[in-house]
């Protein structure tokens, strides 16, 4: 199985405090994914925040023609600084996603690092390389985009 991986980051101007309501808040993670991913929320266990052991249910567009559920697990929490999510079922036939939050001298500067692996073996590999880093490229600039404008007010676009 071929581990890819995806880092991106961006710096904000908040406290770490905000980062983290509004990062650790399910609901939010609709606000700023691209309307074409169909991507919307079927269930979240618990409370609203991230705790270790939250199970949150989405569907999700991974194809024009197919849509699927998607189950993530938050298996790692320390607020206000990181939590992890990890795929229990869905499209990826492995996705570890790391949320880091830092405090520096411009706000908080977020990462995300995702290492995902695409299951069918050759096929899933050749589908990696046509289409689906690019759209989990596009997603993040969307996102980043998104933030940007969301807390400042303006919008940067991503090179």
């Amino acid at each position: 199985m071929k581990i890819y991986s995806f880092t991106r980051k961006q710096t904000l101007p908040i406290t770490p405090e905000e980062a983290w309501d509004f990062f650790s808040s399910p609901k939010n993670l609709l606000k700023i994914t691209p309307g074409n991913v169909d991507f919307y929320m079927l269930h979240s266990s618990g409370a609203d925040k991230m705790y270790a052991g939250k199970i949150i249910t989405y569907r999700i567009k991974v194809l024009p023609f197919y849509s699927t559920t998607w189950v993530t697990e938050i298996t790692h929490v320390q607020e206000p600084h990181y939590f992890v999510d990890d795929q229990r079922f869905g499209p990826y036939a492995f996705w570890h996603h790391q949320h880091n939050f830092k405090k520096v001298a411009e706000g908080v500067e977020m990462t995300d690092e995702i290492n995902y692996a695409i299951p069918f073996g050759f096929i899933g590999r050749l589908a990696n390389r046509l289409f689906v880093a690019q759209r989990l490229k596009a997603i993040f600039d969307y996102r980043y985009n998104t933030l940007e404008k969301h807390f400042t007010g303006t919008l940067q676009t991503r090179n």
